[in-house]
């Protein structure tokens, strides 16, 4: 579809982060570059290529994924995971934390050493109508995500598995705006926290505080003033 080939995609992402580990090995630590993998070869480093200001050490490496594969590789082998916005907190807890802890176990690192981000949404409004304008915009990009035959199991997990075929073939139709509608409140519940603006933070610490460390968000519901207390407020 991209014009790319495809194929084993957790292992040749796995081997990409190694491979380029062992390239900052050779710039930051000056170690001898030799990686030999599957899917990459690095062999050669010239002077050219060799940045000089090394003074901050290689960069972390977070890693985007969903299902359990590519999660379980985030933890082996990246510093941190990008969990996708399609996502719950049953699927969270069910499938991508022990995908986590599988991962680290073979890293020999525990949670402490890996960092799990989250970019979720939230719907909410300072008035009825930015309320229905940001629930309305939400609705139709979970049903966008949820066309995508890769994310339905997050769907199965809550047994909406039929909702993603449905949703599917809308998009084949070019029917992009009848899918929002099929997203309803209890389904927009468990992939949005929903409330009045006060409730938000204590949502969010709620259903996610034991699990991840950094969240990404967007509180246009919030004036400038109030901004940092609603934020020191989630980070507490």
């Amino acid at each position: 579809r991209f014009s790319m080939p495809w194929g084993k995609p957790a292992a040749r992402m796995r081997e990409l982060i190694l491979a380029m580990r062992a390239i900052w090995a050779n710039w930051y630590e000056g170690q001898p570059l030799d990686f030999r993998g599957e899917f990459y070869t690095h062999t050669l480093m010239t002077p050219m290529f060799t940045p000089e200001d090394t003074q901050f050490g290689a960069p972390r490496v977070l890693l985007a994924a969903v299902g359990p594969l590519m999660t379980e590789v985030a933890a082996e082998v990246a510093d941190g995971i990008l969990i996708h916005g399609f996502t719950t907190e049953r699927y969270m807890r069910n499938v991508t934390l022990p995908a986590i802890e599988k991962g680290l176990a073979k890293s020999g690192r525990n949670r402490a050493d890996f960092e799990i981000c989250y970019p979720l949404f939230v719907v909410s409004g300072a008035d009825e109508q930015q309320f229905e304008r940001t629930k309305k915009a939400t609705c139709k990009q979970i049903a966008f995500y949820g066309s995508t035959p890769a994310y339905r199991p997050v769907l199965e997990q809550h047994g909406w598995g039929a909702l993603q075929s449905e949703l599917n073939l809308l998009s084949k139709q070019g029917r992009w705006d009848e899918m929002g509608t099929l997203i309803e409140d209890d389904i927009l519940n468990e992939f949005a926290i929903v409330g009045e603006p006060g409730d938000i933070v204590p949502g969010i610490r709620a259903r996610f505080g034991d699990i991840v460390d950094r969240v990404a968000t967007r509180f246009p519901f919030v004036t400038e003033a109030d901004l940092p207390d609603m934020l020191a407020a989630l980070k507490a």
